[in-house]
């Protein structure tokens, strides 16, 4: 069978081009402008989607954190306050959903909680991504297959074990699983890239890489061993506010990273050795025969 699924109007797996997602997820601070401005300069970087985070905070922030306080740009509030801030709505949505059908670029979410399931199911969302807080949240996970839509499923902070249960829970069809560590951002030694492996051994469905490092080389080094997802922190200026700012990529670094990757995926080939007809006027000029 092979090792492929469809979002959107894209084929991902196996033998395809890597699907490569610039991960805005909350960088834009609550702030349409600032996240329409994110979505183009994306796409800009020759980017195949990008992905946000859609949550209810009420049911999302635990109670023992509500009323503590935080610093922010918009004040000294609580971390509820916070959370409800930088949350979008229905508008925004409906802005962000025009503005993705204009420039011809896949959107979706990470969906933290089911009543985030039932809001976005109105966009018509080419697939949903279960961040790798929610890998053990069984009733999200059948929530979200549900829905019949292509899942894409983090493996951060988790074990073998609670990859094997999650994937039990909603099988392998219309199903991608993306090698994680979840530190923000991540060190070289943590990556573990090795997984991505490991994880194509153990299960038949697409794998891929969502990527927290600092640098491009390792993403890249992820597509060359199997990755066929490839998903990275993206914002406008790393110096911008905010807690996974400093995991992020910046465009001009994004830029480069969709171009190291489609370079890596010419150089591939196809493992079958042949004599290149760029080698025969070498070959006649050098070769020697005993």
């Amino acid at each position: 069978m092979a090792r492929e699924m469809k979002i959107g109007n894209r084929m991902i797996g196996d033998g395809h081009p890597a699907y490569i997602i610039a991960e805005i997820g909350i960088n834009h601070n609550g702030d349409l402008d600032t996240a329409k401005e994110m979505i183009m300069s994306a796409k800009d970087c020759g980017v195949d989607a990008i992905k946000l985070q859609k949550r209810t905070p009420e049911l999302c922030v635990p109670k023992e954190q509500r009323d503590l306080m935080r610093e922010t740009p918009w004040g000294y509030i609580t971390y509820m306050a916070y959370r409800e801030r930088v949350e979008f709505g229905e508008a925004e949505y409906r802005e962000i959903d025009k503005l993705c059908k204009e420039l011809g670029i896949d959107w979706f979410v990470s969906v933290w909680d089911e009543p985030s399931v039932d809001f976005i199911e109105a966009f018509n969302p080419v697939c949903y991504k279960l961040p790798s807080a929610s890998l053990t949240d069984h009733n999200l996970l059948r929530k979200v297959r549900a829905t019949g839509r292509p899942m894409i499923v983090s493996t951060g902070m988790s074990t073998g074990d609670q990859i094997k249960d999650a994937v039990a829970a909603i099988g392998t069809d219309n199903l991608a699983i993306t090698h994680a560590t979840s530190t923000y951002p991540c060190d070289p030694q943590e990556l573990n890239l090795k997984m991505i492996q490991t994880l194509k051994d153990d299960y038949p469905c697409p794998i891929g890489y969502s990527g927290h490092e600092v640098g491009l080389i390792t993403s890249v080094v992820a597509v060359s061993m199997g990755a066929c997802i490839v998903e990275r922190h993206f914002t406008l200026d790393r110096s911008m506010w905010g807690s996974d700012q400093a995991a992020s990529v910046e465009p001009g670094g994004f830029r480069r990273l969709v171009k190291y990757i489609r370079v890596t995926e010419m150089a591939l080939g196809d493992g079958v050795k042949r004599v290149y007809d760029s080698e025969k006027s070498s070959m006649k000029k050098l070769r020697r025969y005993l």
